[in-house]
């Protein structure tokens, strides 16, 4: 039974393709994506890849970010998955060749911003965050959240949106003192936050700066220790 299920929550093949693609992240379109939004620092220690040369039955992933999902014991299976996330040209950079995120909205037109792999299902990224030796940790809605809270030394988990969440990812935060649930500031992440919240005794839920604000766009402009002031820490 236990090695079921150990097979059903891995993608086959997950952890040869981060690999493959963590390998060809230097001097691609995603480092310097990465870079734009101020993650660079962050980029390799969470294994973040880039898609040039695509591995066969990844070839509509080709030209785009690769996001694995760690597992926290790491071991054999130590990458559950992976998420793509488009970084066209067209869809993140303005009329002058400028990136829009993180402090302006990207224009994904006529197709998702996020791909899975078929089959998968809705996960929490960065949990090997939930084995930091730490009285708190924050819940971010999306992964770019959650690497930017780590640049400020801030264990941070994410779900995938605001309809990614599941019952069963609610026991995972049960022992904290503290979830900070940092809500993006708009009205469905608001909503979201204060129903995550409803269900932890221990959620608190905070919103950053001004409406379209989220972590990645506070620490940009405000800093570090701006978002950890904003956290009471």
């Amino acid at each position: 039974m236990a090695s079921e299920k150990l097979k059903s929550s891995h993608i086959a093949g997950s952890v040869e393709a981060a690999k493959d693609y963590f390998q060809q992240f230097a001097d691609s379109p995603a480092e310097k994506y990465m870079e734009a939004r101020g993650l660079g620092e962050v980029a390799s220690r969470l294994g973040i890849g880039y898609v040039g040369s695509a591995r066969t039955g990844h070839e509509r992933y080709r030209g785009m970010l690769v996001i694995p999902y760690a597992r926290p014991a790491g071991g054999e299976h130590g990458v559950a998955t992976m998420r793509f996330r488009c970084i066209s040209d067209k869809c993140v950079k303005d009329e002058n060749g400028e990136y829009l995120a993180p402090v302006r909205k990207e224009n994904h037109q006529g197709h998702g911003k996020y791909q899975s792999l078929p089959g998968d299902y809705p996960r929490l990224y960065n949990t090997p965050a939930l084995i930091a030796p730490s009285p708190y940790i924050v819940l971010s809605e999306g992964e770019f959240d959650a690497q930017a809270s780590e640049l400020a030394g801030v264990p941070c988990i994410a779900s995938q949106g605001t309809s990614a969440w599941r019952p069963h990812f609610n026991p995972a935060l049960a022992g904290y003192k503290t979830v900070f649930i940092v809500a993006d500031h708009d009205e469905p992440g608001i909503a979201a936050a204060d129903k995550r919240a409803s269900e932890l005794p221990n959620g608190k839920v905070i919103i950053l700066g001004d409406p379209g604000t989220d972590i990645n766009s506070f620490i940009h402009s405000q800093g570090v220790e701006a978002y950890r002031k904003a956290l009471g820490l």
